[in-house]
């Protein structure tokens, strides 16, 4: 079974992007939009403050016709976070990211110290990944053919 931290190996990246819950959305959405993410972490004295999202952009800004110049992180992150630890599986994480209706989770450590992010894109391809192993298995044990892997 796959580990958040066998996900996070998989990556490659240890990069956190963040901001500040006073930086503006504007300075959010560049940083999102340069970095080709979906989300960043809110820090604050190097504590989790939130989570912003492109989708909490589009419906407390754009849908209420407010400017993303003038409106500060803080008035429009998720302050409930929900994060996952290194230990918990993928299928953990798809059931908390379903039934929260959330599509990033935050990987913390035993003292809450941010250790990556992880995205329902990242569990879905780890979850193709292992039924494609576990086919392959299948397919030469059918047809009699050993393979170690």
């Amino acid at each position: 079974m796959t580990t958040v931290a066998d996900i996070l190996r998989a990556k490659g990246t240890s990069a956190i992007h963040s901001v500040a819950p006073s930086d503006t959305m504007l300075a959010a959405l560049q940083l999102m939009a340069d970095k080709s993410i979906g989300a960043l972490m809110v820090l604050e004295d190097g504590a989790i403050a939130g989570i912003v999202t492109e989708r909490d952009y589009a419906r407390k800004i754009a849908l209420q016709g407010r400017s993303s110049a003038n409106t500060e992180v803080s008035e429009v992150m998720t302050r409930k976070v929900h994060c996952v630890l290194p230990h918990q599986t993928s299928e953990e994480c798809m059931s908390l990211m379903t039934s929260n209706r959330i599509r990033h989770l935050p990987v913390v450590n035993a003292q809450r110290q941010l250790l990556g992010l992880i995205s329902i894109g990242d569990i879905v391809k780890e979850i193709i990944s292992e039924q494609q192993f576990t086919i392959q298995q299948l397919e030469h044990y059918i047809s009699g053919t050993r393979q170690i892997g």
